[in-house]
Order: structure tokens, then C-alpha cells, then sequence
């Protein structure tokens, strides 16, 4: 019976860039030290990872986890592995292919990084999408492409830091009072402001002016725009303290042209043609250079 080839790997793109998140002086400490590292008791570093004919050692994959934080260092171990197994699979690449031949060492950048830029210009077509592909994708997403929400904001704060739970108690208490006095006389809003609110805004009548979604802290944006126009009926609660807060005015986001978009949409699908043509050449290169022990790291990390 023939035996069945193994199955190939989708290895995320962004580790083909890995040199850029780290400064090139931190990639040259790297290499320049690759053959230091832990050392066992006359004993050379375990290695479960390989491609093709190349080894790469648990003494790589640690040196190389500084540059891949996560949560737990199996993930960072995962990520180690998987950013050195596309490394090597370009540098055999490079190699056979007699590249590194034509890249001289100079400038801000590294020979590998010049020489991995060089290979993938060479044989990984960078298509950019017509005009046509735009209108279409803007056609099948009409929410997208729409301006900001906006929303315009009075308020009143009371102040209360996070962990001082009798003081936001009392906070709370304070704002749901002032909310039920002002139900009955709104006009005494702006007396609330100066005589109550912990906020810098007091002196503009607690104005926060127009608001888009993101501008203010998480907690108060998430609330606030679900409000109605008009009083709030309910204290909103911050990082800050609580909030008694008015909304002047609502503006939904307006449809959006497809000219103010084109560029937007021609970026957003120039990058999304390139990582699948990455993908697909990465899966070409673990076809000639096979690779072995990745699975395992990984399902080690889940």
C-alpha cells in the first residue's frame, strides 16, 4: 500500500515578518549568539522539530521564545516553533534557489531579512484588486462603510475610586438621588453640575461635546450609546465613579461613498489576496521540505 502523504500545515503569515517586531540590534544579538544557549551537563540540547534534514533544538525554540510573549509558555514555545520552522523553510529556499548570492550585507537591512523580502517578490505574486473587485465587495457590505455614530453628552460625576467600595455605594446613592430630583426639575442641571461633579467639565456645564464610539473610557461608551436622548434613567457607572448624564443630541453614521472608500477596500483586499498567495506558497514549501514535530508542540499548547 502507497503511503499517505502527511497533511500540511497552515502556518500564519505574520511569523514570515518576524524579524520586523524586534529591533535589528535584537535579531543580530540573536544570530550572533546561536550557538550559545542552556547547556546540559556535556549533553547537547533535546530536538523534536525538524525540516527537511534540519534540526532545530529546544535550545532554538528558547532562544527564540523571547520574541513570541503569550500567556502560557507553551503558547510562547507553539509560537517559537512555528516562527523558526517558516524560517528555515525560506532560508532552504534562499539556498536552493541561490539567492543569497545576490543580496550583499549593508544598510538598515539584515542580509536573511533582504534575501527572505527578495524570495517572496520573486515568487509570490502581488496582485492588486480592479476596481471592479472594490464596487463588489462595497455592494456586499453595505454596514461597513458608514461614518461614526456620534453622540452629544452632559454629565455629572461622582468620583469614586475602584476599590473604595463604601465610596462608590455612596456615589451611586448620590447619582440616584440627583436623577429623580432632576425627572421632576431638569432645569437644575447645570446648578447640579457646578455644586456636584468631580469632573474638569463642571465648569462648561459638564459638556463632553460630541462623542464618536472608542473616545471615551470602555465601560462609559459601551453604556452611553445605548442611551436614548434626554435624562438617563439610571446612574452609569465608570472606572471614575458614577455618571448622571444627559444626551443632547444623536447622529447615526452616514453611508459612506464608495469613492471616500476605494482606497480603504483596495488595501483591505490587496492584503487579504497576498496572505492567502503566502499560504499557499508556504504549503508548496512543506511539500519539499518536509516537516516534523510541529503538530505535537502545538497540541501541547491547547
Amino acid at each position: 500500500m502507497a503511503e499517505s502523504k502527511p497533511r500540511l500545515r497552515e502556518l500564519p503569515i505574520t511569523v514570515i515578518d518576524s524579524g520586523k517586531s524586534v529591533t535589528e540590534e535584537a535579531r543580530a544579538h540573536h544570530h550572533e549568539h546561536a550557538d550559545e544557549g542552556p547547556r546540559t551537563l556535556g549533553q547537547a540540547a533535546p530536538a523534536y522539530l525538524f525540516v527537511g534534514e534540519t534540526v532545530i533544538s529546544e535550545a532554538d525554540i528558547a532562544r527564540e521564545m523571547q520574541f513570541h510573549r503569550a500567556m502560557t509558555p507553551e503558547k510562547s514555545r507553539a509560537d517559537a516553533a512555528r516562527a523558526l520552522v517558516v524560517r528555515e523553510l525560506l532560508r532552504l529556499e534562499i539556498q536552493r534557489l541561490g539567492l543569497q548570492e545576490t543580496v550583499q550585507d549593508g544598510g538598515s537591512e539584515a542580509v536573511e531579512e533582504a534575501s527572505i523580502r527578495l524570495l517572496l517578490e520573486r515568487e509570490v505574486e502581488n496582485r492588486v484588486p480592479s476596481e471592479d473587485d472594490c464596487r463588489r465587495y462595497y455592494a456586499q457590505n453595505p454596514t461597513r462603510f458608514h461614518a461614526p455614530d456620534r453622540i452629544k453628552v452632559r454629565h455629572i460625576l461622582l468620583g469614586a475610586p475602584a476599590d473604595d467600595i463604601n465610596g462608590r455605594f455612596q456615589a451611586r446613592e448620590q447619582a440616584e438621588k440627583l436623577i429623580a430630583e432632576l425627572k421632576v426639575q431638569p432645569h437644575l442641571f447645570a446648578d447640579f453640575v457646578l455644586r456636584h461633579s468631580d469632573c474638569p467639565s463642571k465648569d462648561e456645564g459638564g459638556e463632553l461635546g460630541w462623542l464618536e464610539r472608542g473616545q471615551a473610557t470602555p465601560e462609559f461608551d459601551r453604556q452611553v450609546f445605548r442611551l436614548r436622548q434626554g435624562l438617563a434613567a439610571f446612574p452609569v457607572e465608570s472606572r471614575w465613579g458614577y455618571h448622571v448624564v444627559w444626551v443632547d443630541a444623536l447622529e447615526n453614521g452616514e453611508e459612506l461613498a464608495f469613492d471616500q472608500v476605494h482606497q480603504r477596500i483596495s488595501d483591505y483586499l490587496e492584503l487579504q489576496v497576498r496572505q492567502r498567495e503566502l499560504q499557499q506558497y508556504l504549503q508548496g514549501l512543506q511539500e519539499r521540505y518536509e516537516v516534523r514535530g510541529l503538530d505535537a508542540i502545538e497540541a501541547g499548547a491547547t
